[in-house]
C-alpha cells in the first residue's frame, strides 16, 4: 500500500538533507520537468514561466522558508533598478544604487557575519542566543549577483529588463546555490532570444554532467572520507598521514567545487543558455596570479571588478596597488565563511600575489621552459599548503598538520600506508591525473563521447549513478560550497 504521506514529504524541505544535483529526487524531477520543458519549445514565454517555478521551487528543497529572503532581494533589487533607470541625475542614481546594496547587503551581513562580529569585539557573554544562526545556501552567490546587478544598472552597462526575465536571471537554479556568479550583461541577453537547445548543447551539456558526476561522486566523496578522519583529530599525525590529507582535500575541494560548476553549467546548456567558465584547469598554473585568473573565476572576476578597481586598482601607484591586492583578497576569504581562518587564508594569497608583483618587477622576462616545472611546483605546493586553514576546524589544527609535514615521509610508513589505504591512493592518484591532463586531450575525450550513441551516453550516466551509491559513504555528502 502507498503511503502518500511518506510520498509527499519527498516532496517538502527536509533539513537535514538538502536537495542537491546528484540526488534521486532531483534526478527524477529535472528529468520531468525537462521532457515538459522541451514540449513547450515554442511558447518561450510560458517555458520561461515553467522554469522560474521550477527554479523557486529547487531552492525550497535547499533552504526551505529561506526562499522567503530570496524573493525579498529580488524584489527589492527590481524596484531599485527600476528607479535607476528612470533617474537621470548621476548622484541620485549612485545614492538609489547605494541604497539597494546596502538592503541586499544586510541579509548577509546579518545570517553570515553576525555572530563573527560579537565574539570579535568580545560581546559574546552579553549576547544569548539559544541556537547559532543558520545560514541560507546560496545567500553569498545571490547577494554578490544582485550587487553587481545593481551596479551595472548604475553604470548603465545593462538596460532595466522585463520582472520575469530579471526572476529567471536571480533565481535560474543551476547556478543559484553554488555560483557561478552570473553578470547581469552575460545572461539577459539570453533571455531577450528565442531558446533553441541544439544537438551540440545537449551533447555538451550531457558530458558537462556526467564529468561533474564523476568529480563530485567518484572523487571527492571518496576522498573526503579520509580528509575527514585526519582533519577529525589531526594532533599527532605522522608525514604521510600528512602529507595524503593535505593532497586530498587539495583534491576534494577542486573537483567537488568544479564538478558542481561542471554540473550546473551542463543543466543550463540542456535549457539552452550557457553560463561562464568557472574553472580553467587551476592547478597547471605557473604562478599565483594565473592560478586566481583560472580558479573560481565568476568570484575573482567580482572581486577584482567590483572593489579591487574601485578601491584604486593600479592607477593609484605601486605600493597601493599591493596595498589593495591585499585588502582585496582578505575580503575575498571572509567572502568564503565568517571565520578568522578564512581570513588568513585570503590574506596568505594576497601576500603571494604581492609578493608575485614584486618578482615581475625584477624580472620582467617570461619564465624560461626551463623554470617551468619549478614555477609550477612552487604554485602547486603554495596553494596546497593554503588550503590546511581553509580545512581546518581551528589554527591549532593547523599547527598540528604542519607538524605532521615536517616530520617527513619515510619510505616504510609510504608502503604500509599504500597497503592499507590503496582504493584511496588509486583514486588520489586517477584524481590528479584527470585534473592535470592537456587540453587536447580533454578535447579528444570530448570529441569521441559526442559521437556515441544516446543509448550509450545514458548508459554511462546510469552506471556512474550505480556506482555512486556503490562507493558513497554513509550518506551523499554536500557540495563544499553549500556552506558559503
Amino acid at each position: 500500500m502507498i503511503d502518500f504521506q511518506q510520498l509527499l514529504d519527498l516532496f517538502l524541505y527536509d533539513e537535514s538533507q538538502p536537495m542537491l544535483f546528484h540526488h534521486g529526487i532531483f534526478l527524477f524531477l529535472f528529468a520531468n520537468f525537462l521532457i515538459l520543458y522541451g514540449l513547450l519549445n515554442a511558447k518561450s514565454h510560458v517555458q520561461k514561466l515553467l522554469l522560474i517555478v521550477f527554479s523557486f521551487y529547487f531552492y525550497y528543497k535547499s533552504s526551505g522558508n529561506y526562499l522567503i529572503l530570496l524573493l525579498l532581494t529580488i524584489g527589492s533589487d527590481y524596484l531599485f533598478s527600476y528607479w535607476i533607470s528612470k533617474i537621470k541625475s548621476v548622484r541620485w542614481s549612485w545614492w538609489l544604487t547605494a541604497v539597494g546594496i546596502v538592503f541586499s547587503l544586510s541579509f548577509l551581513l546579518y545570517f553570515k557575519y553576525f555572530e563573527f562580529v560579537i565574539r570579535a569585539i568580545g560581546l559574546q557573554e552579553s549576547y544569548q542566543s539559544d541556537s547559532s544562526i543558520f545560514l541560507p545556501i546560496g545567500i553569498s552567490f545571490y547577494t554578490f549577483q544582485s550587487i553587481s546587478y545593481l551596479v551595472d544598472m548604475h553604470r548603465r552597462k545593462v538596460k532595466l529588463p522585463t520582472f520575469v526575465d530579471y526572476l529567471l536571471y536571480m533565481s535560474f537554479f543551476p547556478h543559484l546555490v553554488a555560483g557561478p556568479i552570473v553578470r547581469a550583461k552575460d545572461f539577459l541577453p539570453q533571455l531577450r532570444k528565442k531558446i533553441q537547445v541544439s544537438k551540440q548543447h545537449f551533447n555538451e551539456g550531457l558530458f558537462l554532467i556526467t564529468k561533474g558526476f564523476i568529480k563530485k561522486a567518484l572523487i571527492a566523496d571518496l576522498v573526503a572520507q579520509y580528509v575527514d578522519i585526519i582533519y577529525a583529530s589531526p594532533k599527532g599525525v605522522d608525514g604521510t598521514e600528512a602529507l595524503f590529507a593535505v593532497l586530498a582535500y587539495a583534491l576534494q575541494i577542486f573537483c567537488d567545487f568544479s564538478g558542481y560548476t561542471d554540473m550546473a553549467i551542463g543543466i543550463a546548456l540542456l535549457m539552452g543558455y550557457r553560463l561562464c567558465l568557472n574553472f580553467d584547469s587551476p592547478y597547471k598554473a605557473l604562478s599565483i596570479t594565473e592560478f586566481w585568473r583560472r580558479w573560481h573565476i565568476s568570484l575573482s572576476s567580482w572581486l577584482r571588478d567590483f572593489i579591487y578597481i574601485p578601491l584604486g586598482g593600479n592607477q593609484k601607484g605601486f605600493a597601493l596597488q599591493l596595498l589593495f591586492l591585499m585588502l582585496t583578497m582578505a575580503i575575498g576569504g571572509l567572502w568564503h565563511g565568517a571565520d578568522w581562518k578564512f581570513i588568513w587564508w585570503g590574506v596568505g594569497h594576497g601576500f603571494l600575489l604581492v609578493l608575485h608583483k614584486l618578482i615581475l618587477k625584477v624580472f620582467v622576462n617570461p619564465i624560461p621552459k626551463y623554470l617551468k616545472v619549478m614555477s609550477w611546483l612552487l604554485t602547486f605546493s603554495f596553494v596546497v599548503l593554503l588550503w590546511i586553514p581553509f580545512r581546518a576546524n581551528n589554527l591549532n589544527d593547523v599547527a598540528y598538520i604542519l607538524e605532521g609535514l615536517f616530520k617527513g615521509v619515510d619510505l616504510n610508513s609510504l608502503l604500509i600506508f599504500i597497503g592499507q589505504n590503496t582504493l584511496f591512493v588509486v583514486v588520489l592518484i586517477l584524481g590528479f591525473t584527470l585534473t592535470l591532463l592537456p587540453h587536447n586531450i580533454k578535447t579528444a575525450y570530448y570529441d569521441y563521447y559526442r559521437k556515441e550513441s544516446y543509448l550509450v551516453k545514458f548508459g554511462f550516466f546510469a552506471l556512474l549513478i550505480q556506482l555512486m551509491y556503490e562507493f558513497q559513504s554513509a550518506e551523499i555528502q554536500p557540495f563544499i560550497y553549500f556552506q558559503f
